[in-house]
């Protein structure tokens, strides 16, 4: 029985008051209450792993995109570079000392794939053809007019192959290590003549593939140094994996060397010549007006006629670049223009861009305003 105070209430005993206040106060989650909190959780989750699928998959298309420019680049600035040398074939004077480089008239397009062993044996056959090679810096073809006999194969048909021709721009001293020995030539230098004792250079101009390396520097006692001739194909080829690459083959110890790739991802290369047809008068050129070194016009030629390479001083380089992996989503459903190339939407999900520039041969166009 409760007991009841002086006022007539009953009064619950104190401790099951707290007994029951313990009760309430260790109850868990109902199973409502539970349900709510897993599914807001679940909310939770979801939002965080689409943002972090978003964030990783932006990640992934800037490394794609960030690698595209990246080899689209380096392919221009590494084919502009060796364009840049093209022609060159050491310190030359144009009005003094080695008058018969300026400027150099070819008489026939020099054999492309030609290893050195096989130069024309007779001398005047081989001053001609050492001629003509001096006097081509560049030559151009057409993936189906590739040359033969230097290791070109598998050109894709939007690719130009591009020959560039130059010495060294590092010499050395006949006979040394790693350079021309006259009595065994490992590979062609050519050695130019600053020695002068009268109105003309003491001897030949110039000499390339031996003969003495004699000629001298100007004091007419050094002898003058050696560079090595280098000559460098480029053209574009799919790998065994299906990826276009930008290959090269070079000229070393007087033979062309196995094709290399350079560059990922490159699926098109062309190129368009800038001949210079006008002197500085206005006038055709002529055997006494050679030209003022600028391009008067720009020609898609592959491949190229004699008069057209005889008189290039300049290139237009154009590269298709495209990703290496494809873009989930996407659809290229764009045409590229290279030049006069157009290259039709292939309505993949790689993502491509063309990069192009304009290079000046500088030793050629240079040599001709010297003379003009």
């Amino acid at each position: 029985m409760p007991k009841l105070s002086a006022e007539g209430f009953s009064v619950r005993p104190r401790g099951l008051t707290q007994q029951r206040v313990r009760r309430a106060v260790s109850r868990g989650f109902s199973l409502v209450e539970l349900m709510v909190a897993i599914a807001l959780g679940m909310v939770i989750m979801t939002a965080l792993v689409a943002l972090f699928s978003n964030m990783s998959r932006t990640n992934n298309e800037l490394a794609k995109t960030s690698q595209l420019i990246e080899n689209g680049r380096f392919a221009i600035q590494f084919l502009q570079e060796d364009l840049s040398h093209a022609g060159f074939w050491g310190p030359i004077d144009a009005d003094e000392d080695t008058p018969a480089l300026d400027p150099l008239v070819a008489t026939d397009l020099p054999t492309p794939c030609l290893a050195y062993a096989v130069w024309p044996a007779d001398a005047a056959d081989r001053s001609k053809y050492v001629t003509n090679l001096l006097a081509i810096p560049v030559e151009g073809y057409s993936s189906s007019t590739a040359p033969s006999g230097c290791g070109v194969s598998n050109v894709v048909a939007a690719s130009d192959v591009l020959l560039v021709r130059h010495a060294d721009t590092k010499t050395c001293v006949a006979g040394s290590t790693g350079c021309a020995s006259p009595s065994d030539p490992a590979e062609p230098h050519i050695q130019l003549s600053s020695c002068r004792t009268g109105a003309s250079p003491d001897g030949p101009p110039y000499l390339l593939d031996g003969a003495g390396y004699s000629l001298r520097q100007k004091n007419c006692t050094t002898l003058a140094p050696l560079r090595k001739v280098k000559q460098n194909i480029y053209y574009v080829a799919n790998n065994a994996q299906g990826v276009p690459n930008l290959m090269r083959i070079t000229f070393d110890r007087g033979a062309y060397s196995s094709p290399q790739p350079l560059i990922e991802g490159i699926q098109a290369f062309q190129v368009e010549f800038g001949i210079d047809n006008l002197g500085s008068n206005g006038l055709a050129i002529s055997a006494t007006n050679p030209g003022d070194g600028s391009a008067d016009e720009y020609v898609d030629c592959a491949p190229c006629a004699l008069a057209q390479l005889q008189n290039v001083v300049a290139v237009k380089v154009h590269v298709l670049a495209r990703n290496l992996e494809p873009t989930a989503g996407y659809t290229d459903n764009k045409d590229y223009q290279l030049g006069s190339l157009t290259i039709p939407a292939a309505n993949d999900r790689f993502k491509r861009h063309v990069f192009s520039t304009t290079v000046r041969l500088v030793n050629p166009s240079s040599r001709r305003e010297a003379v003009e």
